[in-house]
């Protein structure tokens, strides 16, 4: 296994930086990820391109590191459970939206960032400042409130959704928590390896569960286009994986949950004028509290 040093004290703030690109690369991608799918190209073949466009900064950062992959058989467990849980829980997400309203999934896998915190807490025994504390908090409380849209949808109808949301949820956040851990033992380069890997594994799976008998644009606004907005994406959970390395769980996990949606309405603000609901308009305003406190958190 390769050497790789403890961790960083979280007192750097190089954690901070690496959190930030990753709220802003992830808020641009949230404005436009939706683009490809309107222009008839399917969100499983969206994956497909997702998971190609994460092989290029792979590749860069295992140059980086003289391509030293850690591969004793925990980092290749600890790799690979980050990487499925990650690409897996993403496949689920596509069936659930198919059984389910949007507007009620979304904000249940939100609030993935509480399994991480409680996992830190409990597993890694992290700890932050009463200010960091309350920044932790108002972020959960903001999440669900980006997407959730009330519309008299009873709950006593998600026998099929809601577990699949729950189930995501579970995924994502157990995710963060081993990207967390991985980083104690391996490189971040070898996480994101593995995570680009089992990305492409999943490809097959997404490309059965297309529907070929529907149009489908091939065109230079349909897999390209998809390609350089999903680039955002890859290149984001990149600095997750760094910000992970330097900063606590309990502290990334939700400031780059909360900041991505932020910097996405206000993207969406700027180029359509469109002025976000009143739930929203809240979640947005305990986002930027919660931003600002996790920043300055210790």
């Amino acid at each position: 296994m390769t050497d790789v040093p403890a961790t960083p004290a979280v007192t750097s703030r190089r954690w901070l930086l690496f959190a930030f690109l990753t709220v802003g690369l992830w808020g641009v991608w949230g404005a436009f990820a939706g683009i490809s799918a309107q222009r008839g190209f399917p969100e499983t073949l969206v994956y497909c391109v997702w998971a190609l466009t994460m092989v290029l900064p792979a590749v860069l950062v295992m140059h980086r590191a003289k391509w030293r992959l850690d591969r004793d058989p925990r980092s290749i467990l600890y790799g690979l459970l980050i990487g499925l849980t990650g690409a897996g829980g993403q496949m689920i997400l596509f069936y659930a939206v198919t059984t389910g309203p949007a507007y009620l999934i979304f904000p249940i896998i939100s609030l993935s960032p509480l399994i991480t915190i409680l996992l830190s807490l409990l597993l890694l025994k992290e700890r932050t400042s009463r200010l960091g504390a309350l920044g932790v908090v108002l972020a959960l409380v903001a999440l669900p409130l980006f997407d959730f849209s009330p519309q008299g949808f009873s709950f006593s109808q998600g026998s099929t959704w809601f577990p699949l949301a729950l189930i995501i949820m579970l995924c994502w956040g157990v995710q963060a928590y081993f990207m967390k851990l991985a980083n104690h033992r391996m490189s971040a380069e070898s996480i994101f390896f593995y995570m680009m890997l089992t990305g492409l594994l999943l490809t097959p799976v997404a490309v059965a569960m297309t529907d070929f008998s529907e149009p489908i644009n091939w065109g230079w606004d349909g897999p390209w286009l998809a390609g350089v907005i999903q680039m955002l994406n890859a290149v984001g959970a990149l600095c997750l994986v760094y910000a992970f390395r330097y900063g606590k769980a309990i502290v990334v996990a939700p400031l780059t949950n909360a900041g991505g949606p932020l910097v996405t309405a206000a993207i969406s603000l700027l180029l359509v004028g469109v002025l976000p609901g009143e739930l929203k308009m809240v979640g947005l305003g305990l986002a930027v509290i919660a931003a600002a406190l996790l920043a300055s958190a210790p």
